[in-house]
């Protein structure tokens, strides 16, 4: 098994980079396109070659024959910032080539949808190594409960734009986008009552961060 990392990056000044669905959907659909190492096709041809497509993007058919940079294992999709679970693949830089040509496509698509011009994320994306099963429970029930911290909803799995549905949902396995079921150690009703037990513990976490001086 390659490293597997916690990377993770927000806009500049905290503001909005994800507005809609059709802009949560675009990146989504950028992760995924950009696992591949050096597509032959440009992420916006892709789309474009592939949106009218009955039951939507056919991930199956686009991955066969081709080399992976990086497996997905978890994500979860803010307004203003993004998290990604990673496992490298390749020994060279992959994830950073990943991250780096995810980040300035959806900033390309941005600036153009809004007509504005520099960069949208706040300096080079971070990375932590997850070194520990342990560590990696503790970190995906993070990001999948990133949405209940912020009260954006009650219950994780009211948030679509993270993994979360993927770990505890088996409807799902045939076109998941994540990586995981190796890594969980544990069965799904057990994974989500491992996340349930932290909504609390977080919110008020969270509370105590927002409270805290900002300088």
């Amino acid at each position: 098994m390659y490293e597997i990392y916690h990377v993770y990056n927000r806009s500049i000044g905290g503001s909005n980079i994800f507005t809609d669905d059709s802009e949560y959907t675009r990146f989504a659909n950028g992760i995924r396109f950009y696992q591949i190492e050096k597509p032959k096709i440009k992420y916006s041809d892709f789309l474009d070659q592939t949106i009218h497509l009955a039951g939507g993007l056919d991930w199956q058919k686009f991955f066969t024959g081709k080399e992976k940079l990086v497996e997905i294992v978890a994500y979860c999709l803010m307004p203003t910032h993004f998290h990604l679970v990673i496992e490298q693949l390749q020994d060279k830089d992959g994830m950073t080539s990943f991250t780096s040509n995810l980040l300035n496509s959806y900033t390309r698509y941005f600036n153009t949808k809004y007509k504005r011009k520099g960069t949208l994320w706040e300096g080079r994306s971070k990375k932590v190594i997850i070194k520990s099963n342990e560590q990696f429970l503790h970190l995906t029930r993070y990001i999948h409960l990133n949405p209940v911290t912020a009260y954006f909803v009650d219950r994780p799995e009211n948030w679509p734009w993270s993994s979360y549905h993927e770990y505890i949902l088996e409807s799902l396995e045939d076109n998941k986008m994540c990586s995981c079921d190796d890594l969980i150690g544990m069965d799904r009703f057990t994974y989500r009552q491992f996340v349930e037990n932290g909504i609390m513990y977080q919110r008020e976490r969270g509370r105590m961060k927002s409270s805290l001086p900002t300088s």
